[in-house]
């Protein structure tokens, strides 16, 4: 749940290695393959790659080659949401399935370690997969900045070969891009 006063767990590792800012200058550009990673799915306890959802499968996996929105998100701790991002989130979740819908698959990546996301799944009853990467090595391999303590959101669209289609880096006219502007691209992919 959102709090305002509750700042536990605020000051760690974590805050002191983002605190100073560096803005948003991805230089993944449209039409170029997404770099792979690896993290731990919080639901699931399993680590996952992004060429289980794209790209080059082993043979015998379940998951399809589908079209992915990496949705960056920033979250301080497990009480405490970027005052952007918390709608955002939420829109995402409620709005799951037109994404489900479209053969799409949201990873939401955030930066609370497993204990924090762990809460962050439960208390929000995110249907997506929820990706820790607590120490913001995919944050920082897809560039997407950082200032006051944790990683800045950032929206990117793949494919399913696992190029990106669309991306959408935090600014302050638009700290993220709305879930309308999300499903459209998807449609104009899918076209």
């Amino acid at each position: 749940m959102l709090t305002s006063t509750d700042f536990r767990g605020l000051l760690n590792r974590r805050f002191f290695n983002n605190f100073m800012p560096i803005p948003a200058t991805s230089p993944l550009r449209v039409g170029t393959l997404a770099p792979p990673f690896e993290l731990l799915n919080v639901a699931t306890g399993q680590r996952v790659r992004l060429s289980d959802y794209t790209g080059n499968r082993k043979p015998g996996m379940e998951t399809a080659n589908r079209p992915v929105v990496l949705a960056f998100t920033r979250i301080f701790t497990e009480k405490q949401y970027c005052p952007f991002c918390y709608p955002h989130i939420k829109e995402m979740r409620d709005r799951y399935s037109e994404f489900a819908d479209r053969g799409v698959e949201v990873l939401m990546i955030t930066s609370t370690d497993d204990r924090q996301s762990k809460t962050v799944l439960k208390d929000l009853k995110l249907p997506m997969p929820l990706l820790s990467d607590p120490g913001c090595r995919v944050f920082r391999t897809y560039q997407v900045g950082q200032a006051l303590g944790a990683p800045l959101p950032a929206q990117f669209i793949l494919d399913r070969q696992g190029k990106i289609r669309f991306r959408h880096l935090f600014s302050f006219l638009e700290s993220n891009a709305n879930v309308d502007r999300l499903l459209e691209a998807l449609d104009q992919i899918n076209a």
